[in-house]
């Protein structure tokens, strides 16, 4: 994989301010574990089943993306304006009183912890930052594990998982839409083959141990992956799953094949279940078509909406979703204060359309698939919105990362309004 000079550069630049993070870290009190978090009494704006309440950890928190939720209660988050942010509660309260900024000097949309290391995403990069147990900020400079992924394009972020075993699975999305000749312009027909899926559109496997890898050294496990963003690990067996951005634009670019409230339905977000290396789920050849229940040819490749073609042979979804919702998080559910349906099923934070017109955008809220085996034993539930994004004159909020907490809670980040969502089980199981 090739990347530009300029973003080498920046990759450079972004490393050398990093030991800034370190020098300087202060001391925390530790974790209180004395108090109980109680619930807002508006349910921090959300609207939940029965028997959940929610309140606010943090807020105004600038682009917080995806969490990791430590043992002992802290939070690690990703950010968007500074990489790392770390949340402690000392009082107990479930309200974050400690913010620490780690200041990087990169943008971040993924953190993950292993081994005593915090994982880091820089778009083009993943970097590892050695943790003590109980610190906020980190022990030393970070090392570079991953270099050289491509930049630029439609989808920048570069999301990942580590196996117990630290088996690491990074997504690269997609830099077009649909890899047209054109991207995104009317009736442009699609490269064929679509180079692009060689180095994008997919998901690598690397180490989590080993430094200074190149992404071209990595292995090719999901193919034909738009854009994956939404990345979580079955607990169970450690198999993967990734939530795929469907493509857009049927009607803009394709309007004698497709009417406009066709488009904002379809296609489908799709679960998909990635158990071994050459997984092809069939982008941009292919589309799943949530409505009629079927895989179908693209219109850049010859198809008419309704046929199948060439994508027989590409795998399937485990479970889909409406058009255009944008899954940006997915978690299992690994505790036990929620009652037990909510068991071995995942949550998925869905960050919201802008592209449904002429039915109403849609999406920004948290739904619960239920699951047993890797497999779907039923239609996803609603599981918690009101985090109103389109709301005039209101601070908006679009669900993005999810986390189950050491006490069984949902912890969900917003990347729009920066707060941190934690819901609690309350009721009679």
């Amino acid at each position: 994989m090739l990347v530009s000079r300029h973003a080498r550069a920046a990759l450079a630049v972004s490393l050398l301010v990093v030991p800034s993070a370190f020098m300087a870290a202060p001391r925390h009190p530790a974790p209180s574990r004395t108090a109980k978090p109680e619930c807002a009494a508006d349910n921090a704006g959300l609207t939940l089943p029965k028997g959940f309440c929610a309140m606010i950890v943090a807020d105004s928190l600038a682009g917080v993306r995806h969490i990791v939720a430590m043992p002992n209660g802290d939070l690690f988050v990703s950010s968007m304006k500074s990489g790392v942010v770390a949340l402690r509660d000392t009082r107990g309260t479930g309200r974050a009183d400690v913010i620490e900024d780690w200041k990087t000097g990169f943008r971040s949309s993924e953190v993950r912890m292993h081994n005593g290391y915090l994982y880091v995403e820089t778009s083009n990069a993943i970097v590892r930052y050695p943790v003590k147990a109980g610190s906020l900020t980190p022990a030393g400079p970070a090392d570079t594990m991953v270099s050289g992924f491509p930049a630029g394009g439609n989808h920048t972020t570069k999301t990942f998982v580590i196996t117990d075993d630290g088996t690491m699975y990074v997504d690269v999305g997609s830099a077009t839409n649909s890899c047209q000749v054109k991207d995104r312009g009317n009736e442009s027909p699609g490269l064929d083959p679509c180079v692009e899926r060689d180095i994008r559109a997919g998901i690598w496997q690397f180490r989590a141990d080993t430094p200074g890898q190149k992404a071209s050294e990595g292995i090719h496990f999901g193919v034909g992956i738009r854009n994956g963003v939404a990345l979580a690990l079955d607990p169970s067996d450690h198999t993967l799953y990734a939530m795929q951005h469907g493509r857009d634009q049927l009607f803009a670019n394709w309007p004698r094949l497709f009417d406009a409230e066709k488009s904002a339905e379809t296609p489908a977000e799709e679960l998909f279940h990635v158990t071994r290396a050459g997984d092809d789920f069939g982008w941009p050849y292919c589309y799943y078509d949530r409505q009629i229940k079927l895989k179908v040819l693209a219109p850049e490749y010859g198809g008419d909406g309704k046929t199948a073609g060439r994508c027989a042979g590409n795998k399937g979804n485990v479970a889909s979703f409406p058009g255009h919702w944008a899954p940006n998080g997915l978690a299992f559910y690994t505790g036990t204060s929620f009652p037990a349906k909510y068991r071995n099923g995942v949550f998925i934070a869905f960050h919201g359309s802008w592209n449904r017109a002429p039915l109403p955008q849609a999406g920004s809220h948290v739904v619960f698939q239920p699951m047993v085996k890797g497999k779907a034993t039923g239609e996803y539930e609603v599981f918690a919105e009101g985090f109103n994004p389109l709301t005039a004159g209101k601070p908006g909020h679009k669900p993005t990362g999810l986390a189950v907490a050491p006490d069984g809670s949902l912890l969900v980040a917003d990347d729009l309004g920066g707060r941190i969502y934690r819901i609690i089980y309350t009721g009679s199981k």
